[in-house]
């Protein structure tokens, strides 16, 4: 096992800053489905080819091109498919764990074959546990449960604690009819608060990532990656899920932290001014339910870290999303410093390290 980093120094503005990061990636191998599945399964796994403009996915009979990634692929960390040059990429920008989530893993949310999505559920988990948790104790996963039949998710869940997982990962999109605040989850709400393991929603997953093309779309549609997060937190909050789940933490991820409270606001409105339309009825108000239940990472947003003081809430992660283009990687010293220097000590410390070894006490380094 590769050993923790040593203790954190004394800050000081011109030292290293030590930080935990609540949002990574892993990148799987080529291979992983078809090396761990039969082939029936294996050819309608995820996966990529590329032709002369787009990539190409394949994922259980359905398609979908994305543009070329060339360029990013020359912008990432060297160590973003070799985890002994990871862990050196570590060491150089200042971060001590990550929680790292899937890459092509992300799809196994649009394979509607039971089956196949239990399989490459399970697939995953297999190779995150043996080539990645197995070998070193800094960069940590968390499970990925298939969806399609709640019975199999609650199976998945059990595996992957007995496994050693310490969180269950979800994408941030589903279709109404399943949405994360109906009843149909509380077998898989009830099982992972009783096994102590956080629910994570990272953005820009289960849904499409490109709604708008007109001026700004760029900008625009790195938005709509973020409302889903925000979907989420309010349907498990207003549909009671969370009220009835006190001990069940919920992380949604890259989508940044200054919304957070905001929202609480807004539903404590709606909750008070449209109360004799409102079923269910909750123990505590919404905002009550997200300071003590609800967390956000967030990578350069400065706002992030300034809604602390003033609005208290506290559940707030940093994330380098490493090896992603949006991430912190070659600069992460110079965004650290950028965000925190001059910030009171009980914040910084908070955000760097203390609502990570919260959500994960067993994973800190």
């Amino acid at each position: 096992m590769t050993k923790a980093m040593p203790a954190e120094r004394t800050h000081v503005e011109d030292e290293k800053i030590w930080a935990h990061s609540g949002d990574s990636h892993l990148m799987e191998p080529e291979d992983l489905w078809t090396s761990r599945l039969p082939k029936r399964l294996a050819d309608r796994a995820p996966r990529s080819e590329r032709g002369e403009k787009y990539e190409i996915l394949y994922i259980d009979g359905q398609q979908f091109d994305r543009q070329l990634n060339d360029f990013m692929d020359a912008m990432r960390p060297p160590g973003f498919k070799d985890l002994k040059i990871r862990l050196q990429d570590l060491d150089q920008e200042g971060v001590r764990s990550q929680l790292a989530f899937p890459s092509m893993g992300f799809w196994t949310c649009n394979i509607r074959d039971p089956e196949l999505e239990k399989a490459v559920a399970r697939a995953w988990n297999d190779w995150a546990m043996e080539d990645i948790m197995g070998v070193q104790n800094r960069i940590f996963a968390p499970a990925i449960v298939p969806l399609m039949d709640v019975k199999n998710a609650v199976a998945e869940a059990e595996r992957a604690a007995e496994m050693g997982f310490k969180a269950l990962y979800f994408p941030c999109g589903i279709d109404d009819d399943r949405a994360w605040g109906l009843d149909i989850w509380e077998p898989l709400w009830a099982t992972a608060e009783e096994l102590g393991l956080p629910l994570t929603f990272h953005i820009g997953t289960g849904g499409e990532n490109v709604v708008y093309r007109g001026p700004g779309g760029a900008v625009v549609n790195y938005m709509e990656t973020t409302y889903p997060g925000m979907r989420v937190i309010t349907h498990l909050v207003a549909g009671g899920a969370l009220d009835r789940h006190p001990d069940l933490k919920v992380l949604v991820a890259e989508g940044g932290a200054g919304w957070v409270p905001a929202i609480g606001d807004r539903m404590d409105e709606a909750y008070r001014q449209h109360g004799m339309f409102v079923r269910p009825r909750l123990s505590r108000l919404p905002s009550e339910i997200i300071r003590q239940q609800v967390y956000a990472s967030f990578q350069h947003d400065i706002s992030a870290v300034q809604i602390i003081q003033d609005t208290d809430y506290h559940n707030v992660l940093w994330g380098d999303d490493y090896p992603h283009l949006e991430g912190t990687y070659g600069h992460t010293q110079e965004t650290l410093h950028t965000i925190f220097d001059g910030v009171d000590q009980a914040i910084r410390d908070r955000v760097l390290r203390g609502s990570f070894e919260e959500l994960f006490p067993t994973m800190a380094a």
